[in-house]
């Protein structure tokens, strides 16, 4: 059994889901929204259907796909264009939506480097691809929930790391992959400890470039925050150590 089909009848990760709070998805849910009324727009790891609920109600025709089965029962409430799928394939034809994004779902993915590649495929031509995960290459920061991000020890690590992949970038474009983890699996069941992949926002900008994507946006805050703060934390390149990553692309060519 694969890493996603421990999600596939999780009941205890709907219910958690249900109690998201609003600003942890509106940043997210609000640059993935499209300017144009009625734009199909996709979810992907759409959970119980709070960005799918939010787009809907700002006039999108809103999708969303999850491998977990209840978090879709929840999610058709908000939406009927929401459905279970394998994790892998998203059931839709090449430019079908105006925009797409996943939204902390790339850290558990079996195949990261060709979800991004799924993603982007289905999104036309000038439509926008987001992404938003951890990241797992913190060097600066505090309130470190997961075992990589924490220590002085890790943070250099990390640091090395960062240094070792944009060489890698440079020299060895096509050997470029994510780092995989072991996931930490809890009792009670706790989500985002179980990562599998080592997300940064570096590797995630990467692949989406590498996938026909102008990136737009790079940031280390992955919810509103005061603007005066938002232009502190994202004007350097510190961003791409700090807190999360939240990448905001737009698709430059067809496949």
């Amino acid at each position: 059994m694969g890493h996603q089909d421990t999600y596939r009848h999780n009941d205890a990760y709907a219910e958690f889901l249900e109690n998201w709070d609003e600003s942890f998805y509106a940043k997210y849910a609000d640059f993935l929204k499209p300017p144009s009324p009625g734009a199909r727009v996709l979810d992907v790891g759409c959970g119980v259907g709070q960005v799918v609920k939010r787009l809907a109600e700002a006039g999108c025709e809103a999708h969303g796909v999850d491998v977990s089965e209840p978090n879709i029962a929840k999610a058709r409430r908000f939406s009927p264009h929401c459905q279970v799928y394998d994790g892998k394939k998203l059931p839709y034809p090449d430019s079908f939506f105006e925009a797409a994004g996943a939204l902390n779902v790339l850290e558990h993915v079996e195949e990261p480097e060709a979800f991004v590649a799924e993603l982007t495929r289905v999104v036309r031509a000038g439509g926008r691809v987001m992404l938003s995960s951890p990241n797992f290459f913190r060097v600066l920061g505090f309130r470190d929930y997961h075992p990589q991000m924490r220590g002085l020890g890790n943070k250099w690590r990390n640091w090395r790391r960062v240094r070792e992949k944009l060489r890698e970038m440079k020299r060895q474009p096509s050997s470029v992959k994510f780092d995989r983890m072991t996931p930490i699996v809890k009792e009670p069941f706790t989500p985002d400890d179980d990562a599998i992949v080592a997300t940064n926002p570096l590797e995630m900008a990467f692949f989406l470039q590498r996938t026909g994507c102008k990136v737009e946006h790079v940031f280390c805050t992955d919810r509103y925050v005061p603007k005066l703060l938002d232009l502190i934390l994202n004007i350097t390149p510190l961003r791409y150590v700090m807190f999360n990553a939240f990448v905001a692309a737009r698709k430059i060519r067809k496949d």
